[in-house]
């Protein structure tokens, strides 16, 4: 393998962001009187577009764009925060960096907010570029935000680093490979059944996954 840029998901990638996704959302539903799911249930909200996760706990189709407004202003209000960022992803990053990989975030987060989080962290300094979805209809999937990423970036050689089988999905479609990390809100399975190149267990791991044509392998 001979990636040169690595495109990272944020949510349950870099970021353990679902303390805050899930309180927001749980709002959302308490607004059409939608029952609590569970938590199990809530922990999938992180990661795939909201819209359709909204769609298939109960919120009626024509009420899904209020649903989203119930939960920005809620997650713009304080839970954009609750987050923390995975042990280990400084160190990720400064590998990454030393083994000469160009660093990009591609997540189905709206830019904005996506850059707030980043900039939390200390981090958005360490990305050539961060893209992520608009706030209308326009761009929420993982497969237009890396087409997003590709339209700037013009042919490159990349992989695709994400926590769930949307982010594996998402990159097939554009011929990129995934490695999938099994810390996040996903399943190691999921990845692999749709198709992940590998999943790495810990931030050491990835590492060496990235980094091991220097390794010669």
């Amino acid at each position: 393998m001979k990636q040169k840029a690595v495109f990272f998901d944020l949510d349950g990638t870099i970021s353990d962001s679902g303390p805050g996704i899930t309180r927001c959302a749980r709002e959302a539903l308490y607004h059409f009187g939608i029952p609590d799911p569970g938590d199990a249930a809530m922990r999938t909200f992180v990661g795939p577009p909201l819209r359709d996760m909204f769609r298939k706990y109960g919120v009626p189709g024509q009420e899904i764009e209020t649903a989203m407004q119930v939960y920005r202003k809620n997650y713009l209000n304080g839970g954009i925060l609750e987050c923390t960022m995975y042990p280990g992803i400084r160190e990720l990053l400064d590998a990454l960096h030393q083994h000469g990989r160009r660093l990009f975030v591609a997540t189905a987060k709206p830019e904005p907010m996506a850059v707030e989080v980043l900039e939390y962290f200390g981090i958005l300094g360490e990305f050539e570029a961060v893209c992520g979805a608009s706030l209308d209809k326009s761009r929420d999937s993982k497969a237009a935000v890396i087409r997003y990423l590709l339209e700037q970036l013009g042919e490159c050689d990349a992989v695709m680093v994400g926590d769930t089988a949307f982010d594996v999905i998402g990159a097939a479609e554009h011929n990129i490979p995934t490695i999938g990390v099994s810390w996040g809100y996903g399943s190691a399975e999921e990845m692999k059944n749709a198709g992940a190149a590998a999943v790495a267990d810990t931030v050491d791991e990835l590492i060496q996954i990235l980094c091991m044509e220097e390794n010669g392998k």
